[in-house]
């Protein structure tokens, strides 16, 4: 019977059986968590790569081009409110300048309509063709009234216009101090909103990239930590065969057919080889905890470089994922009323305009009808003067009369062709004024109302999917860590209880320790060589076959192993 104490090889047997139970236990929930986890992973990285490919396309595109274009006209509608209110300066300065004009006109009128009238008188008074010359006055008077009835018109007509470019004038001023800035502002917002969509759009495209890289890594380090969790059923079935060497050392088990007795220097070497086994498995499979938990850093790395790629991209922290694309709808909104207070603000300056076009189209009449008139008049003080002349010293004051009819209608003449010139200037800077109006109509802004709707529901809508992708990304992220968290401490502490194992075989090293080394004899040899048969794992027979040489052996089944494997050896045999 073997001299090794009973009590020994129980304890490291109980030992022993007690760490493989644990491998076993640890192995099968890392790997149900470890699935888990990945699962949770693929779908979280699946719905980001969704968003962000959603995002990326045409509806983030349609947003970000109707905030380019809003962003534009409103630019153009800032440049020109200093041109509108300049123009209407200058509008106002020449209605100003053309009041000045007609006052002189009204006199000189008034001056024909008075001579007429003089000439009327004088007229009854002659003897020769009395009637003809009252008819000559009566046509100059008649000419007279109507000319001063359309300058009176005009006259209201101007003072009309003054009002309503004055109107006007104070209003685009206080628009332009109180609104001005304002419009560059947005304006620039805008355009910084238009650029932070259009790097979203790319970053989206970036982030679907790294989703999917991610994915790919995740895979790898997955099989890598599946490959590594096989070794620990091939470290169970190294201890399971270290157990069953021990079991052999300790003596043979009842049975109806007895099996061989070891001798003491068999029992010794025995122990030795499972010590030399044991401090072998130990090691090879702190080795492979080691691989397992590297793989589950890996795994946890890129979850998290995914998780903080989606808050970045998306500008979202806990509580405050939409916050970008929030922004932007606050913007588009206050866009909207900006559009709508520009476009009340200008009415007037439009009512103005359309006061200064219709007075125009007047006042041109009007002058064109002074000029005929004036013409008429001219005619008529000849005619009346030559006819006068004719009568001699009876007809000298006549002649008098007449001439002054023809000086004042010269007066008028002049006057109203120094009023042209200003009506020019007039129609020209109403004209620079309506192409102004039409070229930053805020109508024309009021008409991409529909466009920017689409938009803010399109960005309402990525806000509603973005604040639950978020969501996901917090609160299974969080139960992603914690399952891989969760594998890395099993493992961890796995690798603390299988630390027990070096110190096992150091008292087996220790019970079976002799001055002499052991010398198993025929039968034990024959042992040996039936745990030789036994091994499942190659670098089991390795260690065999080490352990043999150190004790100056041969085996007849270990040699012709060797000869069998070094045709083709992977290094596991599965079975």
């Amino acid at each position: 019977m073997p001299t090794i104490p009973a009590t020994t090889l129980t304890e490291a047997t109980a030992a022993i059986e007690d760490v493989s139970s644990r491998i076993e236990d640890v192995f099968a929930r890392v790997g149900r968590e470890l699935g888990r986890g990945h699962l949770i992973f693929k779908e979280l990285n699946q719905g980001l790569a969704t968003l962000s490919e959603e995002l990326s396309g045409a509806e983030i595109e349609g947003a970000a081009t109707a905030l380019q274009e809003i962003a534009a006209r409103l630019s153009e509608l800032a440049q020109t409110l200093p041109a509108e209110s300049a123009l209407l300066a200058t509008i106002g300065t020449s209605t100003a300048e053309a009041s000045s004009l007609l006052k002189p006109l009204f006199k000189h009128i008034g001056m024909i309509t008075i001579i007429a009238r003089s000439a009327r008188i004088e007229a009854a008074s002659l003897d020769g063709d009395r009637e003809g010359f009252l008819a000559f006055t009566q046509e100059a008077y008649d000419l007279g009234k109507a000319v001063q009835r359309s300058i009176e018109g005009c006259a209201r007509d101007q003072q009309r216009l003054s009002e309503a470019v004055a109107t006007a004038s104070v209003r685009q001023k206080e628009f332009e101090s109180r609104y001005g800035n304002q419009l560059v502002s947005e304006s620039a917002e805008l355009g910084e909103a238009y650029g932070g969509l259009r790097d979203q759009r790319s970053k989206s495209s970036h982030v679907a990239d790294l989703a999917s890289a991610s994915t790919r890594k995740i895979a790898e380090a997955v099989g890598s930590a599946i490959i590594s969790l096989q070794a620990g059923d091939s470290t169970r079935q190294r201890l399971e065969h270290v157990c069953h060497g021990l079991g052999r050392a300790s003596g043979p088990s009842p049975s109806l057919v007895p099996e061989p007795v070891t001798s003491d220097d068999g029992a010794r070497a025995i122990c030795l080889l499972q010590a030399a086994q044991l401090k072998d498995a130990q090691r090879e499979f702190g080795g492979d905890i080691g691989q397992i938990v590297r793989a589950l850093t890996a795994i946890l790395h890129d979850a998290g470089s995914v998780v903080g790629n989606g808050r970045a991209l998306f500008g979202g922290e806990e509580g405050g994922s939409s916050s970008f694309l929030t922004r932007i709808k606050q913007i588009l909104a206050h866009a909207l009323t900006l559009i709508a207070t520009c476009e009340s603000a200008g009415r007037s300056v439009d009512d103005a305009l359309a006061i200064v076009e219709d007075t125009l189209g007047k006042f041109r009449q009007a002058i064109a009808g002074l000029a005929d008139a004036t013409v008429d008049i001219t005619l008529i003080g000849m005619n009346a003067g030559l006819k006068a002349s004719h009568l001699g010293s009876r007809g000298s004051a006549f002649v008098v009369i007449a001439n002054e009819l023809k000086a004042t209608a010269d007066q008028v003449s002049a006057g109203a062709a120094r009023l042209r010139p200003v009506l020019d200037g007039i129609e020209r800077s109403a004209k620079a004024l309506r192409e102004l109006r039409v070229q930053g109509d805020p109508t024309q802004l009021a008409n991409l109302e529909p466009q920017i709707l689409q938009a803010l529901r399109e960005v309402e809508a990525g806000n509603e999917r973005l604040d639950k992708l978020m969501s996901r990304l917090v609160d299974e992220g969080a139960e992603f860590e914690g399952l891989m968290n969760s594998a890395q401490g099993l493992m961890t502490k796995l690798g603390e209880s299988s630390a027990t194992l070096p110190a096992v075989a150091a008292r087996l090293e220790t019970t079976s320790a002799v001055a002499r080394r052991p010398q198993p004899i025929a039968q034990d040899g024959a042992m040996l060589d039936d745990l030789f048969a036994r091994y499942t794992m190659e670098r089991e027979r390795d260690v065999h076959r080490e352990f043999l040489q150190t004790l100056g052996l041969a085996s007849v089944v270990a040699t012709r192993r060797v000869e069998v494997v070094e045709t083709a050896d992977d290094g596991i045999e599965l079975f």
